[in-house]
This record gives C-alpha cells, structure tokens and sequence, in this order.
C-alpha cells in the first residue's frame, strides 16, 4: 500500500494538517498525534509500529466476524465488477438487497417484514422519525408527533440523531434541536436506585417516567418512544428485567409507537439477532447498522413493523424521503455475505451459550473485585466497568471521567482496545471471541487496572 512509503510521523503530519476527526479535541489530539492503525487480523489490529492490539470494541460496536475475511472482500469485488451502483429510485431495485430483505425479514421478530436502507445508524434513526410521524399523519392524527427518548441515550450524530439523544454535550453544541422530543430518565440502577430499592421496583420507577411523560403531553401528543434496548455509547447501561416489559405494556395502552435502536445491539451482540428476542420486545420499527456488514462496507437497515409498512403502503403515496445509496448493491452483497458467515458458524448461539455466560463469569470473578471497580454487568458480549474511588460509597474520582481515561491509556499501552465514557470502561468485542480470548482479556485488563491505581494514588 502507498502509506508504507510514509512514516509515521509524516502520516500523522498530514492527519493533522487535513483531517478532521469525529468526537474529538483536534487541537489536543494533533499535538500527540493520532494513533494510526494499519492492519487488523482476527480480533487483532495492528498500529504504524507493530504494536497488536486486541480490539475490545469491534472496532466500533460493528466488526462481529472479526477482521481479515476474505469472503467479504470478494463478496464486494465481485459485485463491483457486475454492477457497483444503481439506485433504487425511479421504481428500480438490484438483487442484492432484494434478496437481503428477504433474508432481514426471516431473522427479525415475526411482525417485521420491511426494510429501509441508508449508510448509518444515525440516518436509520432519521428515517425511523421521518416515517412515524409520517405514519400518524396518514392515520389522520398528525397532532401526535411528539417523540420520548432518554437522558444519554445515543442515537446518532445528525441534526436528527442528536435531538432523539439525551446527551447534554451534544445539545449545547447542536444549539437549537428538533422540536418535539423530550427525554426521561435512565433505567440505570447503580447510580440512579434509591438506597434498598430493588432492581424489579427500579426498573418500575424508570418505566413510569415514560407513562408520566405521555400524561404530561397527552397521549393524542406523543408519537412514539425510542430507546436502545442495552443503552451503549452511554456506558452499557442494562436495564432490569422488568424494564421493558413495562414500557412496552404502558406504549400499547396509550397507542405510543415503540422505536427500538439496535444499532449496537443487533446481529448477535445479546445472543440473539436481535436484543429484541433477547429481551422479549415487539417494536414497531427496529434501527440496524454497524454489524449488519461487520463494519466492511457502510450500510444500514430501518426494519420496519407491518403495522407501520401496510399503512404506508395502502395511505401513503409517495414517501418523500431516501438516500442516494439506499440499498446500496456493494454494501448489500457484503451484508448478505456477512450474515451467512454469522449463521454458518454459529456466532449467535456462540454468544447465547458460551462466550456470553463465560464473559459474564470472567468480568465477575476477575474484574469485580478489583479495588477500582464499583461493579461490572454485561449481556451477551457487551459489558462495562465501573471506576471508582470508593466500593463502598461509589464516590468517583475527580474530575469526572479521569480515572477511566487513565485506565483505557493503561489498557491500549499494554495491547487492549477500551473504551471509556464518563467513569465507565465498556467493551463490545468481535463475536469470534473464544475462551481464550476472553481470558487475554481479563489479563490484560486487570493489568492496566492496577497500573492506573497506581497513578491515581499520586494524585
């Protein structure tokens, strides 16, 4: 490749002379340089100085089969040489994702039998409000536009994407959000649990911040909720078992539409396709992205539930909305291929009964008792670590989110892939994780664990 003619402080000049990064101070990261990856293998990538590192975040939440696979690259070669583009405008479609429809509609929960496609999550996610409050309009209610969504929930990055979010900082910067959506608590217990109130009464109490914003608005007002199942960017916050039941029951007795984002959570992540079959959810629209390709080609899929698509279809008239690459045929070749390798090697059921329970055990056993820890949790490979100061009080370091950075630097410096938001480290490996791996893991996080406490002792 032409970059091996460049070092990697030549690399890192240009980085910095013309890049613009997301979610990031460019003026601290271009005075250390980035860190510049150049291969990856497995669950392994590999950096400019031949540093392996293992990759606890799937890249980002997407590289389920792990790097390196062959078949996806000659999946989209070979499309590319049939046909590298066409639209799907104009009353037109290619194969690929025609037959990747078909086979979306067989894995996901028996009501959802349509597909949207854009490139991202945080486009699926626009779609997904586009099409609700399109859908209530067609059903002559168009008053009921009002969207329900979560304090630092994630669900994308454009304007759209943002608004639905609960998170502050992107608020403030955004200056001026969709109308419209307002946001409830989290249902998350370890800070949030009042003293002696138990999981089942927690997950009642968040739940009912949904009921009592659809009474405070009017539930003729309230289109929808949206909410990811397992809440990811904001720190694999896992509800409690009663959760979503409850703010399923309470979205049919005000006819609230239930938006799922499975952006990070779907194709296998929970041990299921989906975290809805894991978690017993019916939604009437289900946001996919990031491992629907394992992150080799950019593509996303607004699964959509038939109560939704039959009033589209039979009121609807032309919908106004799509993207250029809607369907893509590269990106939807290397999806289906995608899928068939998560199916042939049984990396669902992987997850479901072996890795997920040993990762949780292995978290548990060798993590949780680590003095920075206040607690880890995890649902089929996804899970979290909380820093502390103190076990017992969970007081946190200060400032907030600084002894987490200090244990993610640990981490990649001694070859483990972290990531850490606010005072949580969370993982979400590759799904061809094995027992080994899970073990290098641990190892190498308990490593950088204790170094941290090292330095945060100096403090």
């Amino acid at each position: 490749m032409t970059y091996q003619n460049y070092s990697l402080k030549q690399l890192q000049q240009i980085d910095a002379a013309h890049h613009l990064h997301p979610f990031t101070d460019h003026k601290e990261m271009r005075g250390a340089g980035s860190r510049i990856i150049t291969h990856a293998n497995g669950p392994f990538i590999y950096d400019s100085e031949g540093a392996e590192i293992l990759d606890g975040m799937a890249g980002l939440w997407c590289v389920n089969i792990g790097y390196g696979r062959d078949e996806l690259a000659e999946a989209a070669y070979a499309q590319m040489k049939e046909l590298p583009y066409y639209n799907s405008f104009f009353k037109c479609s290619t194969p690929t994702p025609v037959l990747l429809s078909k086979k979306l509609a067989e894995i996901a929960p028996k009501h959802v039998n349509q597909v949207f496609y854009g490139s991202s999550g945080s486009e699926a996610n626009d779609t997904a409000l586009r099409l609700v409050r399109h859908y209530w309009v067609l059903e002559g209610q168009p008053e009921k536009n009002r969207i329900i969504s979560r304090k630092m929930a994630y669900h994308g990055s454009t304007v759209a994407g943002t608004s639905l979010g609960g998170m502050d900082g992107m608020h403030k910067q955004l200056n001026g959000a969709v109308p419209n959506i307002v946001h409830v608590m989290m249902p998350y217990a370890y800070e949030l649990a009042l003293t002696g109130e138990s999981d089942h009464d927690f997950g009642l109490r968040a739940a009912k911040a949904v009921e009592d914003a659809i009474l405070e608005a009017g539930a003729d007002k309230v289109a929808a909720f949206i909410g990811e199942p397992v809440m990811g960017a904001g720190g694999v916050k896992i509800p409690p078992v009663g959760y979503w039941p409850e703010v399923q029951r309470i979205c049919r007795k005000y006819d609230v539409l239930l938006m799922l984002d499975e952006v990070i959570t779907g194709y296998g992540r929970t041990g299921e396709w989906f975290a809805a079959q894991t978690l017993g959810i019916e939604p009437d629209t289900i946001t996919t992205a990031k491992a629907l390709t394992s992150g080799y080609q950019p593509l996303s899929a607004l699964l959509v539930g038939d109560r939704i698509a039959s009033t589209l279809v039979e009121k609807g008239g032309e919908f106004n909305h799509g993207y250029t690459y809607s369907g893509h045929p590269v990106a939807c070749a290397v999806a289906l291929k995608n899928l068939e390798i998560i199916e042939r090697e049984g990396l669902v059921e992987r997850v479901r009964n072996d890795t997920g329970p040993y990762f949780a055990k292995a978290l548990q056993e060798r993590i949780a008792g680590h003095d920075l820890v206040g607690e880890v949790r995890s649902i089929g490979l996804m899970g979290a670590i909380e820093i502390v100061k103190d076990k017992a009080t969970k007081e946190r370091f200060l400032p907030a989110g600084s002894a987490a950075v200090t244990v993610r630097d640990h981490a990649i410096a001694n070859g483990m892939m972290l990531r850490a938001t606010g005072d949580t480290m969370i993982l979400s490996p590759p799904l061809i994780w094995t027992r080994d791996t899970i073990d290098m893991a641990c190892d190498r996080i308990s490593k950088a664990l204790d170094l941290a406490q090292a330095d945060l002792r100096k403090r």
